[in-house]
Protein backbone atom coordinates (compact mmCIF):
# COMPACT_ATOMS: atom_id res chain seq x y z
CA UNK A 1 0.00 0.00 0.00
CA UNK A 2 1.91 3.15 -1.16
CA UNK A 3 0.88 5.94 1.06
CA UNK A 4 1.22 9.74 -0.34
CA UNK A 5 1.74 12.61 2.24
CA UNK A 6 0.33 16.10 2.34
CA UNK A 7 4.22 17.17 1.75
CA UNK A 8 4.47 14.71 -1.60
CA UNK A 9 1.50 16.59 -2.61
CA UNK A 10 2.75 19.69 -2.82
CA UNK A 11 5.97 18.51 -4.12
CA UNK A 12 4.13 17.16 -7.20
CA UNK A 13 4.61 18.36 -10.90
CA UNK A 14 1.39 20.37 -11.47
CA UNK A 15 -0.15 17.80 -13.96
CA UNK A 16 0.12 15.32 -12.52
CA UNK A 17 -1.27 16.71 -9.16
CA UNK A 18 -4.11 17.89 -10.97
CA UNK A 19 -4.92 14.29 -12.28
CA UNK A 20 -4.56 12.51 -9.18
CA UNK A 21 -6.59 14.92 -6.89
CA UNK A 22 -9.07 15.04 -9.64
CA UNK A 23 -9.77 11.00 -9.79
CA UNK A 24 -9.07 10.02 -6.23
CA UNK A 25 -12.40 10.68 -4.88
CA UNK A 26 -13.79 8.94 -7.45
CA UNK A 27 -16.51 8.88 -9.97
CA UNK A 28 -18.29 11.81 -10.75
CA UNK A 29 -21.85 12.68 -11.98
CA UNK A 30 -21.55 14.06 -15.51
CA UNK A 31 -23.75 16.80 -16.43
CA UNK A 32 -24.40 19.55 -18.92
CA UNK A 33 -24.77 22.99 -17.63
CA UNK A 34 -27.53 24.73 -19.70
CA UNK A 35 -27.21 28.62 -19.83
CA UNK A 36 -28.48 31.51 -22.34
CA UNK A 37 -27.56 35.46 -21.33
CA UNK A 38 -29.85 38.16 -21.95
CA UNK A 39 -29.00 38.83 -24.90
CA UNK A 40 -30.30 35.19 -25.88
CA UNK A 41 -27.07 33.66 -26.66
CA UNK A 42 -27.02 30.21 -25.26
CA UNK A 43 -24.10 28.54 -23.26
CA UNK A 44 -23.27 24.84 -22.54
CA UNK A 45 -20.62 23.42 -20.60
CA UNK A 46 -19.92 19.65 -18.97
CA UNK A 47 -19.71 19.74 -15.06
CA UNK A 48 -18.70 16.88 -12.89
CA UNK A 49 -19.54 18.73 -9.60
CA UNK A 50 -23.39 18.49 -9.29
CA UNK A 51 -24.67 17.32 -5.60
CA UNK A 52 -27.83 17.13 -4.16
CA UNK A 53 -28.62 19.17 -1.10
CA UNK A 54 -32.33 18.89 -0.32
CA UNK A 55 -35.62 17.47 -1.34
CA UNK A 56 -38.00 19.40 0.03
CA UNK A 57 -37.57 21.97 -1.13
CA UNK A 58 -35.75 20.37 -3.81
CA UNK A 59 -32.44 21.96 -3.91
CA UNK A 60 -29.33 20.99 -5.83
CA UNK A 61 -25.64 22.58 -5.71
CA UNK A 62 -23.36 23.28 -8.15
CA UNK A 63 -19.36 24.06 -7.94
CA UNK A 64 -17.39 26.13 -10.10
CA UNK A 65 -14.35 27.31 -10.19
CA UNK A 66 -13.05 31.04 -9.36
CA UNK A 67 -13.83 33.79 -11.71
CA UNK A 68 -10.58 35.43 -12.24
CA UNK A 69 -11.13 34.47 -15.77
CA UNK A 70 -14.47 34.65 -17.91
CA UNK A 71 -16.98 32.14 -16.65
CA UNK A 72 -20.09 31.88 -18.89
CA UNK A 73 -21.99 29.68 -17.08
CA UNK A 74 -21.82 31.60 -13.79
CA UNK A 75 -22.41 35.01 -15.78
CA UNK A 76 -25.67 33.88 -17.25
CA UNK A 77 -26.75 32.14 -14.38
CA UNK A 78 -25.87 35.41 -11.90
CA UNK A 79 -27.90 37.62 -15.06
CA UNK A 80 -30.53 35.69 -15.24
CA UNK A 81 -31.55 33.12 -12.12
CA UNK A 82 -31.93 30.43 -14.85
CA UNK A 83 -30.52 27.36 -15.93
CA UNK A 84 -30.55 23.20 -17.28
CA UNK A 85 -28.88 20.63 -15.59
CA UNK A 86 -28.46 17.91 -18.10
CA UNK A 87 -27.13 14.33 -17.71
CA UNK A 88 -25.23 13.11 -20.08
CA UNK A 89 -25.95 9.77 -21.88
CA UNK A 90 -22.66 7.66 -23.36
CA UNK A 91 -24.50 8.21 -27.09
CA UNK A 92 -22.97 11.92 -26.74
CA UNK A 93 -20.40 11.92 -24.51
CA UNK A 94 -17.87 12.68 -27.22
CA UNK A 95 -19.70 15.93 -27.99
CA UNK A 96 -20.60 16.95 -24.05
CA UNK A 97 -16.58 16.51 -23.63
CA UNK A 98 -15.81 18.99 -26.32
CA UNK A 99 -18.21 21.71 -24.52
CA UNK A 100 -14.87 21.81 -21.82
CA UNK A 101 -13.27 23.87 -24.90
CA UNK A 102 -12.48 27.38 -24.66
CA UNK A 103 -15.11 28.81 -26.76
CA UNK A 104 -15.75 32.26 -27.05
CA UNK A 105 -18.80 33.61 -25.62
CA UNK A 106 -19.96 34.68 -28.92
CA UNK A 107 -19.92 30.84 -29.85
CA UNK A 108 -22.72 28.65 -28.50
CA UNK A 109 -21.34 24.70 -27.71
CA UNK A 110 -24.79 23.94 -28.54
CA UNK A 111 -23.63 24.23 -32.14
CA UNK A 112 -20.02 24.14 -32.14
CA UNK A 113 -20.51 20.35 -30.27
CA UNK A 114 -23.34 19.01 -32.30
CA UNK A 115 -25.88 19.61 -29.86
CA UNK A 116 -29.57 20.61 -29.86
CA UNK A 117 -30.79 23.53 -27.27
CA UNK A 118 -34.60 22.78 -26.47
CA UNK A 119 -36.80 25.17 -25.01
CA UNK A 120 -39.85 23.50 -22.58
CA UNK A 121 -42.87 25.26 -21.50
CA UNK A 122 -41.66 28.77 -21.43
CA UNK A 123 -38.39 28.04 -19.29
CA UNK A 124 -35.65 30.65 -20.51
CA UNK A 125 -32.68 28.25 -20.37
CA UNK A 126 -32.08 25.95 -22.87
CA UNK A 127 -31.97 22.31 -22.22
CA UNK A 128 -30.09 19.68 -24.23
CA UNK A 129 -32.60 17.83 -26.54
CA UNK A 130 -30.36 14.51 -26.49
CA UNK A 131 -30.06 14.33 -22.79
CA UNK A 132 -32.85 11.74 -21.59
CA UNK A 133 -33.11 13.05 -18.28
CA UNK A 134 -32.98 16.54 -17.01
CA UNK A 135 -34.12 19.38 -14.86
CA UNK A 136 -35.01 23.50 -15.30
CA UNK A 137 -33.57 25.10 -11.71
CA UNK A 138 -34.05 28.80 -10.07
CA UNK A 139 -30.51 30.10 -8.74
CA UNK A 140 -31.46 30.28 -4.71
CA UNK A 141 -28.29 31.45 -3.25
CA UNK A 142 -24.38 31.63 -3.65
CA UNK A 143 -21.46 30.37 -1.34
CA UNK A 144 -18.16 31.20 -1.87
CA UNK A 145 -15.54 28.87 -0.47
CA UNK A 146 -13.06 30.99 0.73
CA UNK A 147 -10.49 28.61 1.03
CA UNK A 148 -10.51 27.77 -2.68
CA UNK A 149 -12.21 30.51 -4.92
CA UNK A 150 -14.41 28.51 -5.88
CA UNK A 151 -18.54 29.18 -5.84
CA UNK A 152 -21.24 26.78 -4.91
CA UNK A 153 -24.84 27.80 -6.81
CA UNK A 154 -27.95 26.50 -4.43
CA UNK A 155 -30.93 25.91 -6.91
CA UNK A 156 -34.05 25.20 -6.64
CA UNK A 157 -35.66 22.49 -9.02
CA UNK A 158 -38.35 23.84 -11.05
CA UNK A 159 -39.21 21.54 -13.44
CA UNK A 160 -38.10 17.47 -13.91
CA UNK A 161 -38.13 16.06 -17.59
CA UNK A 162 -37.16 12.28 -18.00
CA UNK A 163 -38.96 9.42 -20.15
CA UNK A 164 -41.82 7.62 -17.68
CA UNK A 165 -40.31 4.23 -17.96
CA UNK A 166 -36.58 5.39 -16.12
CA UNK A 167 -38.92 6.23 -13.00
CA UNK A 168 -39.14 3.37 -10.86
CA UNK A 169 -42.23 2.73 -8.13
CA UNK A 170 -40.13 4.11 -5.35
CA UNK A 171 -39.11 7.03 -6.96
CA UNK A 172 -35.83 6.17 -7.82
CA UNK A 173 -34.14 6.75 -11.12
CA UNK A 174 -33.37 4.32 -13.61
CA UNK A 175 -29.67 5.69 -14.39
CA UNK A 176 -28.74 2.59 -15.79
CA UNK A 177 -31.63 2.34 -18.58
CA UNK A 178 -30.85 5.79 -19.43
CA UNK A 179 -27.17 5.40 -20.41
CA UNK A 180 -25.89 7.76 -17.78
CA UNK A 181 -22.19 7.98 -18.04
CA UNK A 182 -19.54 9.21 -15.14
CA UNK A 183 -16.81 10.98 -14.90
CA UNK A 184 -13.58 10.35 -13.07
CA UNK A 185 -10.54 12.61 -12.73
CA UNK A 186 -10.83 15.55 -15.48
CA UNK A 187 -11.06 13.59 -19.09
CA UNK A 188 -12.33 9.94 -18.15
CA UNK A 189 -15.50 9.01 -18.82
CA UNK A 190 -17.51 5.50 -17.68
CA UNK A 191 -20.36 3.15 -18.09
CA UNK A 192 -21.62 2.07 -14.68
CA UNK A 193 -23.87 -0.91 -13.61
CA UNK A 194 -26.29 -1.14 -10.77
CA UNK A 195 -25.18 -4.18 -8.10
CA UNK A 196 -28.06 -3.88 -5.95
CA UNK A 197 -30.64 -1.71 -4.75
CA UNK A 198 -31.35 -2.00 -0.41
CA UNK A 199 -34.16 -1.21 2.17
CA UNK A 200 -33.65 1.64 4.15
CA UNK A 201 -31.01 0.37 6.61
CA UNK A 202 -31.80 -0.35 10.68
CA UNK A 203 -29.46 -1.02 13.17
CA UNK A 204 -29.58 -5.03 14.45
CA UNK A 205 -31.65 -5.89 11.05
CA UNK A 206 -28.54 -6.71 8.63
CA UNK A 207 -28.84 -5.19 4.86
CA UNK A 208 -31.98 -6.36 2.77
CA UNK A 209 -32.41 -6.07 -0.87
CA UNK A 210 -35.09 -4.13 -2.16
CA UNK A 211 -37.64 -6.56 -4.01
CA UNK A 212 -37.90 -5.97 -7.81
Amino acid sequence: MKRITEQDIQGMEKVFRLNLINSITGYKPANLIGTAGTDGETNLAIFSSVVHLGSNPPFIGMFTRPTTVPRHTYENIKATGRYTINHVQASFVAQAHYTSADFPREESEFTACGLTPEYLNGFSAPYVQESQIKMGLELVEEVSVQATGTIMLVGKVIDLYLPENLLRPDGTVDLNGAGDVAISGLDAYHTVQELAAYEYARAGQGPREKTK
